[in-house]
């Protein structure tokens, strides 16, 4: 498992997430309730960048039409069978890592751990 520095935690408070660019790819970094989400950043419904979303209790809100996915499972709340992938988040040495390895891909994170 391969894991990429991509901001430092400290950049990213509790209900924060923001969009972030690694190896030409573009995903959706969230902070919910202290656990760091990493979810691919295009809405499935016409492609809203998630990152730019709004965190309303522990789900992302997509800003172009309101669809709603849980960060961390990547779930659609809004339509079941539209979910997005999720990817693997730790921290280490302060820094938020995301594993973008393509056999991982749509596996849950596993939460934040401090390394």
């Amino acid at each position: 498992m391969s894991f990429v520095p991509v901001a430092e935690a400290s950049s990213l408070p509790p209900g924060q997430g923001r969009t972030i660019h690694v190896d030409g790819r573009t995903f959706a970094l969230w902070n919910v309730e202290g656990q760091f989400c990493c979810i691919d950043d295009t809405c499935p419904h016409r492609g809203g960048p998630l990152g730019a979303g709004v965190l309303e209790n522990g789900s992302v809100c997509c800003p172009l039409h309101g669809w709603m996915f849980d960060p961390r499972t990547g779930d659609c709340l809004t339509r079941p069978d539209r979910p997005v992938k999720t990817y693997p988040t730790r921290v280490v040495d302060g820094w938020i890592q995301i594993c973008i390895d393509a056999q991982l891909a749509g596996e849950a994170s596993p939460g934040s751990s401090n390394a």
